[in-house]
């Protein structure tokens, strides 16, 4: 169910761009069916049918629903890290300047945010009953936090600042909070 460590991995200068744009069309398809319908309501057919393209297409290019996932993370994740730096190397921020950055790209409030947050939240719970999903999730998640855990380092060096905590558990706590806070706007808006 699961890629294998050695399947198709990120996006790589030698694809075609025809290869890419049915890449990033499907991702886009997929990204919307699973906000609609909800990661295991969503079929292979939902996802090719909103994107245009056959099951081949589909299959040429991810392996499974999962790899999809891990795909929209990635991409997701890569977008978080960079605005985070940009807001981070701004001259003579204060602390506070670098963790309402931090803070405010990860709750930003953007519809494609609210279907984010609704797959990261059904996916690791797809991911905690299948071991492959779990692997591969805790993967990506680690990966994560250690791109955002060397961008904090990077801008508080640069700025000369301390952290009242360990960097990892400020990441975490980030995460969490902005989490929970963008489910209780869905909940109670």
């Amino acid at each position: 169910r699961m890629p294998s460590p050695t399947s198709r991995g990120p996006a790589t200068p030698s694809i075609s761009a025809r290869r890419q744009a049915t890449r990033d069309r499907v991702l886009e398809a997929a990204s919307d069916v699973f906000a609609e319908r909800g990661f295991h309501g969503a079929s292979v057919e939902d996802i090719c049918e909103r994107a245009g393209f056959t099951r081949g297409a589909f299959y040429s290019n991810f392996s499974s629903k999962d790899d999809l996932v891990l795909e929209l993370s990635r991409r997701h994740s890569e977008s978080l890290v960079e605005r985070i730096r940009a807001a981070s190397k701004h001259e003579h921020a204060r602390a506070e300047d670098v963790l309402q950055a931090v803070f405010a790209a990860l709750a930003d409030d953007t519809r494609s945010k609210e279907q984010w947050l609704v797959l990261t939240t059904e996916f690791p719970l797809h991911a905690i009953r299948d071991a492959g999903a779990r692997r591969a999730w805790a993967a990506q998640q680690r990966r994560v936090r250690d791109e955002l855990v060397a961008v904090v380092d990077e801008a508080i060096a640069r700025q000369g600042l301390t952290l009242p905590m360990p960097t990892d558990l400020f990441v975490r706590a980030a995460i969490a909070l902005a989490q929970g806070s963008m489910t209780q706007r869905l909940v109670e808006p």
